[in-house]
């Protein structure tokens, strides 16, 4: 199947299910590689209608730290460790606290 075809499937879910987050998240996956920009509106959807939807912040950041969006990265980073504190989330915390310190090194932001 085809990048265009899982889009076009996936769109589909989100329109008739767009209270599902992972619909969107998924949409924000296939395109990261096509069209990050429209990965980025997908993201940015998440991160304002659907706050708590934790495995939107790991992949959110990664890819505006790709793009040069630095602070952004940053900030998501950031909001993504607290929000894995304050629901418990151990290995969302884990992997969002290593990501993070990698970004830091790698961008000489520390």
């Amino acid at each position: 199947m085809s990048n265009l075809s899982r889009i076009e499937i996936l769109q589909t879910y989100a329109e008739q299910e767009p209270s599902n987050p992972f619909n969107w998240y998924a949409l924000a996956l296939e395109y990261r590689n096509v069209n990050p920009e429209k990965a980025l509106d997908y993201f940015n959807k998440l991160l304002t209608e659907h706050k708590v939807y934790l495995p939107t912040y790991y992949h959110a950041a990664l890819l505006y730290a790709e793009m040069d969006h630095l602070e952004q990265a940053k900030n998501i980073y950031e909001n993504g460790i607290a929000l894995a504190k304050e629901l418990g989330d151990q290995h969302a915390l884990s992997e969002l606290q290593n990501s993070y310190q990698n970004f830091l090194i790698e961008y000489d932001l520390i």
